[in-house]
Order: structure tokens, then sequence, then C-alpha cells
């Protein structure tokens, strides 16, 4: 099974490496390294992580690693890494707009 991440999953992950980047670039390149890593290991357990409530009839799953949340949904042939936030924000926000 492949990974995709969305655009908005790729502009995420940029906007995190970014913030982060303010305080300690370095930090920043490694912590997007661990959330790339952690999505890449989403295709081999695909099913492992809860569904979302509010989103159940589209499939769409969360994984956390550490403050963030990954969403995504596993398809017959890929794992759909939709977005990647910071669990303070308004998540259910951006994924009614992600609609």
């Amino acid at each position: 099974m492949k990974l995709v991440l969305t655009t908005e999953a790729k502009a995420d992950l940029e906007r995190i490496g970014n913030d982060i980047a303010e305080d300690n670039p370095q930090r920043a390149f490694s912590f997007v390294k661990e959330l790339e890593t952690r999505c890449k290991a989403l295709p081999a357990m695909p099913l492992a992580h809860p569904l979302v409530s509010r989103k159940k009839e589209w499939g769409v799953r969360r994984a956390v690693h550490g403050n963030y949340l990954i969403f995504y949904r596993a398809d017959p042939d890929a794992v759909v890494v939709l977005h990647i936030l910071a669990a303070r924000m308004n998540v259910n926000e951006i994924l009614r707009l992600s609609e």
C-alpha cells in the first residue's frame, strides 16, 4: 500500500516547520522528519487508529504524534494523509472546510 500526502497535508508540514523554526530551526527540521516518518508508517497498519467520530462516513482516522494529529483515510490502494494539525487548533472547523 502506498502513502499519499494531499496538498493540504504538505502545506501543514511546511507551516509546522516554519512555526517551530521561529524558535528553533534545527528542531523544526527534525520534528517535520518525525511527522513524515509517522506518516510513512501508516500504510503498514492503516486501520490501527480510531475513526474520527464526525467523519466516520468518509473513513477519516486520526493518529497522534505528540501534540499533533494526523488525519488520514485508508483507501483500498493507498493511505491518504488529509491534514496534519496541532491539537490546539480548531480541528473540526478545518476538517469541515476540507470536505
